[in-house]
């Protein structure tokens, strides 16, 4: 598991006054739709901070997967991208010991004090990589963000590892020096 995330789980009952497990159980016996109505209620209901609040909620739906097993399971069927993963999580973890790496049932957030980076297996040979890159033109290559919507601002697409190359390294460190 992410250091960062092991020590927020750690840290949980003295911060937010229950275990994750306790929230699970909490949230268990709401009929919530949204992820973020389940959000609301922790930070209105409990005074749960939002880092924390989103951090609970997001690990309550995971139905107790590990970071490890997220992972596993967006490339099940898809094993010939894992090689690209691999790769852009060796990249990013060595920006900086700030760096967050935070599995989700479909993508992988790389977070530095916010969102930089998303990696997300699009297709069975295609790798979606999202980036926050504010003021950055459009190119043939650094794409809008398509599919991510506002969490990114550009999409690069990524079918081999060959594909990783400087510019590209170059794009994700600029997207992490900006989210500072």
């Amino acid at each position: 598991m992410d250091k960062a995330l092991q020590t927020m789980i750690e840290n949980m009952p003295e911060k937010t006054g229950k275990s994750l497990d306790q929230w699970k159980i909490l949230l268990q016996s709401k009929p919530f739709t949204k992820h973020s109505e389940a959000v609301t209620y922790l930070k209105v209901s409990h005074g749960v901070t939002h880092g924390f609040a989103n951090t609970i909620v997001t690990l309550s739906k995971e139905e107790n997967n590990s970071p490890e097993d997220l992972v596993a399971s967006q490339y099940k069927g898809k094993e010939e991208l894992s090689p690209i993963y691999d790769q852009l999580i060796s990249f990013v973890k060595q920006l900086g010991e700030d760096v967050t790496i935070t599995p989700k049932k479909g993508s992988v957030s790389i977070i530095r004090n916010k969102q930089f980076t998303l990696i997300k297996p699009a297709t069975k040979t295609r790798m979606d990589l999202g980036l926050k890159l504010k003021d950055v033109p459009i190119t043939d290559r650094l794409e809008n963000s398509g599919p991510f919507g506002t969490m990114c601002t550009h999409r690069v697409k990524i079918a081999s590892v060959d594909e990783i190359d400087d510019e590209l390294k170059a794009w994700i460190s600029q997207a992490y020096e900006k989210a500072q």
